[in-house]
């Protein structure tokens, strides 16, 4: 697979996000990354020989801020990979009847409010390019629930809002030229995940949930089945929710 010459916008500078600035790099990409900590993106940046944006992009100035500052120095985006996203569990996310009212909305934010206002301003400019590829971040957990060690529902109604909104864009989108597809990963070692990866609990029942991989995934694999979606060798595919999950689903 070759890249070379594609300006890619990723909106995370560590664990899914990072895995697949360094992979779109090595096909030859110009890698653009976005993050909420400044030596993170600045080092990642660096790493891939690319661009990057500190800021929250929840916000709707930020947002734009880090779409045209990857257009300006990168040049026009070829792809856009909508990773930004985090558990709210810290915020006050949990089941229906105890989820806060700010941990309804942060993780909302974090996780829909991102991916919206970001495609907003990269599609603008896609849809007068009439090209580009566009891979939405989803969970498993939309699906696929796991009621024991992951009754975060707030965040589970945003990955499901995430796969709802792929489906119509790229139903809309693919008159433009324009793929859009969603990516849905199980349990992976991230940031995000620090606290599954101290459970013993957990840990001994992914060896059951994903025992394809027998413990939590790599951000790898999942950065592989990303590259390939927005990628030439996925040009006709579009609307489309991959499970990178070692058989969460259907274990």
């Amino acid at each position: 697979m070759v890249l070379d010459g594609q300006v890619w916008l990723i909106t995370g500078a560590s664990g899914i996000g990072a895995a697949t600035a360094r992979l779109a790099a090595v096909y030859g990409a110009k890698v653009f990354v976005c993050g909420l900590e400044e030596d993170g993106c600045r080092q990642l940046a660096a790493e891939c020989g690319g661009g990057y944006h500190r800021g929250d992009l929840s916000v709707p100035a930020e947002a734009e801020t880090a779409v045209a500052r990857c257009i300006t120095e990168l040049g026009p985006i070829d792809a856009l990979f909508n990773v930004a996203g985090a558990s709210g569990r810290k915020h006050g996310d949990g089941p229906v009847h105890l989820i806060s009212d700010h941990g309804w909305e942060r993780t909302l934010d974090v996780n829909l409010k991102t991916t919206f206002l970001v495609s907003r301003s990269v599609l603008r400019r896609m849809v007068v390019r009439r090209s580009g590829a566009v891979l939405n971040m989803a969970s498993v957990t939309a699906y696929a629930p796991e009621p024991r060690h992951f009754a975060t529902h707030a965040y589970a109604a945003a990955k499901g809002a995430v796969i709802a909104m792929t489906k119509s864009m790229a139903s809309y989108y693919a008159a433009h030229n324009i793929r859009v597809n969603a990516i849905a990963p199980g349990l992976v070692k991230t940031p995000m995940s620090l606290r599954a990866q101290a459970d013993e609990n957990i840990l001994a029942q992914m060896r059951l949930k994903q025992p394809l991989a027998g413990t939590l995934l790599e951000p790898d694999d999942v950065a592989r089945a990303a590259v390939f979606l927005l990628g030439p060798g996925a040009a006709m595919i579009t609307g489309q929710v991959l499970g990178v999950d070692a058989g969460w689903e259907v274990s």
